[in-house]
């Protein structure tokens, strides 16, 4: 009750009674405000700035909500029309060139069968490729799908089959070139050492650094000349990675036996203290086969101090496989071996604990990780 007297004296004080005179023609006029009134009118104020504050504040978000769908809006409708004007430009630029090389339908089956000479240098190349047919041939059905048209409707369709098949000429080397280059890092080798510089593959295609000047071999549209040359680097690179990735040691030393020990720092199983281990350890039953990991030459056969009885394999381009602590030899040292040929069988000669294969691969002379190689040989067979 104190509290409230107190409010009720504070009110007081902040809207003490009023008088209010108005005089109006002579006359006087006066109107009392009770504290009572000035609160009422008080308050009327306060909720009409509050309404008027809400409803400012609800319009100006729905203001900047709708501003952003706009303008995303307008965004998306500007890119769809950019898209479909730069496809329509280069079509009918296409035709324009078309139009005022020939004049004349002989004219421009001329042209076009020019670009099918083109192509016809990219795809001999791409024929021979892995999963080549399973990428072309949808491209080449789509070509050849309108033969009951008219001439000109034809001769149309050839010329979109055409764009259609270098696109799927291109995307098939390019997506081959980036797996291989792919497997390539997964063993930790670098793609680019790989690939042949020297220039003798690829012919005009590749040779010719100037678009102009291939496009004048090849007679046709220069736009055209460079995604066939585009193609082409990427096939003879992925023609080129994939011939080095035959020769690479990425096959299974031994099928009949489970890995036991990694690359790397590991407890030696003889002094119990930290060591550096070289290789991967496969552990199986007396006689196991070893197989060749990858084409090459057998360098050396015979026994090497801790390793025991040891086949090393020379794989060419600074790669070796080295295979110790065997039991028994199946090959001789000059011997050429392919990948998976058996080269020798399991023991436990030299510096071992039981019988298992110790597996290493050699890089310039540097001891590297087995286990990426066989990674990479996964992942390149998945490929195929």
């Amino acid at each position: 009750m104190q509290r409230l007297t107190q409010l009720s004296r504070s009110l007081v004080e902040l809207f003490p009674e009023r008088h209010l005179y108005v005089r109006s023609g002579g006359a006087m006029k006066a109107f009392v405000l009770t504290t009572r009134k000035q609160l009422v009118l008080a308050g009327g104020v306060a909720v009409g700035a509050l309404w008027l504050g809400v409803s400012t504040a609800a319009l100006f978000v729905n203001l900047m909500s709708a501003s952003a769908a706009d303008r995303e809006i307008a965004r998306l409708k500007a890119q769809s029309e950019r898209y479909v004007a730069d496809r329509q430009a280069r079509l009918d630029s296409a035709m324009a060139r078309l139009n005022a090389a020939t004049g004349s339908n002989g004219d421009m089956a001329a042209a076009i069968e020019k670009r099918h000479a083109a192509l016809a240098l990219l795809l001999t190349d791409i024929k021979g490729a892995p999963g080549a047919a399973e990428a072309l041939t949808p491209a080449i059905n789509r070509a050849l799908a309108n033969q009951d048209a008219s001439p000109l409707r034809r001769v149309e369709h050839v010329r979109i089959g055409q764009e259609q098949l270098l696109e799927a000429a291109d995307s098939f080397a390019k997506d081959r070139a980036d797996r291989l280059r792919l497997a390539f890092r997964m063993a930790g080798l670098s793609p680019s050492s790989f690939v042949d510089r020297s220039g003798a593959l690829g012919g005009p295609l590749i040779e010719s650094r100037d678009p102009r000047a291939l496009a004048a071999v090849l007679d046709v549209d220069e736009d055209f000349a460079v995604r066939i040359q585009r193609a082409a680097r990427e096939l003879r690179e992925a023609e080129s990675l994939g011939e080095a990735v035959d020769d690479l040691p990425l096959g299974v030393p031994t099928r009949a036996a489970r890995q036991t020990s990694g690359f790397g720092v590991r407890l030696d199983p003889f002094t119990r203290r930290p060591a550096y281990h070289s290789g991967l350890d496969f552990a199986g039953g007396h006689a196991t086969p070893i197989h060749a990991t990858g084409p090459g030459v057998v360098s050396y056969v015979g026994r090497r101090s801790g390793y025991g009885n040891v086949v090393e394999i020379d794989h060419g381009r600074g790669l070796k496989t080295r295979y110790a602590h065997l039991s028994g030899f199946a090959v001789r040292p000059g011997q050429r071996v392919a990948v998976g040929q058996r080269i020798a069988a399991m023991g436990s000669t030299g510096r071992s604990t039981g019988t298992h294969l110790h597996y290493e691969v050699w890089v310039n002379g540097r001891a590297q990780n087995p286990g990426r190689f066989l990674k990479a040989g996964q992942y390149v067979q998945q490929g195929d």
